[in-house]
């Protein structure tokens, strides 16, 4: 069972997302008819509008766009608090259909890793599940349980280290929300990794848009009030370097 390593692919996303906010916008307040608005668009620089429509907060245009990433490499703990954004689309794979009886694929906390003792009972356990896992199937089809109906009942022994595949699609704006959310220090340092790397991405498609991503305190105090981190300056710094 190899120890997993976190993975994003952006699959696909809305072509010229800034021109798509910037027609959705434009269309609000101009007499022109589609074709022609589109046209003036698609003649001019849109950069300038959009940055002007970020600062003012005037997001509903900014729902239009969507980005649709391949995510693995995570663990199931991880993908429990990203299914909890609902403005969102999810494809996980299954552990219905999917058979681990050749050994799933686990993520082991850092701070686990670091240690040799805790990283020792770690693996261990993953074995013990694993076989337990095995165990489990092997007797049910000596009962007549066999395939997916065998898997569904022996999962239940997994454990929320095994490793899992999803496909995510998020709107521009809900994906701002979830970065504020999850870019954020005290947010699990797994989700966290995998919102930064989303991050990266979608910043190169559309840099206008995310310009300003990431957590919440970049700029505004931070929204954590009394728990948060202290580390203003650095996370303020860390970001904008990477802009």
């Amino acid at each position: 069972m190899p120890e997993a390593k976190i993975k994003v692919i952006l699959l696909r996303h809305t072509p010229n997302p800034e021109e798509t906010v910037a027609m959705a916008a434009k269309l609000c307040y101009s007499p022109s008819n589609i074709t022609s608005l589109k046209n003036k668009i698609e003649a001019k620089d849109q950069k300038a509008f959009v940055g002007k429509l970020i600062q003012m907060g005037h997001m509903t245009p900014i729902e239009h766009p969507a980005f649709t990433f391949a995510i693995e490499g995570i663990s199931r703990a991880c993908s429990h608090q990203l299914v909890r954004h609902r403005l969102a689309s999810y494809s996980q794979q299954s552990q219905r259909y999917v058979s681990e009886e050749n050994g799933f694929d686990y993520v082991i906390p850092p701070v686990i890793k670091e240690d040799k003792d805790l990283k020792r009972a770690f693996v261990a356990f993953m074995n013990e599940a694993q076989n337990a896992y095995n165990i489990m199937v092997k007797k049910l089809n000596e009962k007549g349980v066999k395939g997916e109906s065998a898997n569904q009942d022996a999962r239940f022994v997994l454990p929320n280290a095994a490793e899992t595949k999803i496909i995510v699609t998020m709107n521009a704006r809900e994906l701002m929300h979830f970065f504020r959310q999850r870019c954020c220090n005290r947010a699990q340092w797994e989700i966290r990794k995998m919102a930064e790397e989303m991050l990266k991405l979608v910043k190169k498609i559309a840099p206008i848009i995310f310009s300003k991503s990431g957590p919440g305190c970049l700029y505004a105090p931070c929204p954590e009030g009394e728990y948060t981190c202290g580390k203003i300056q650095e996370v303020r710094s860390k970001y904008r370097i990477k802009k």
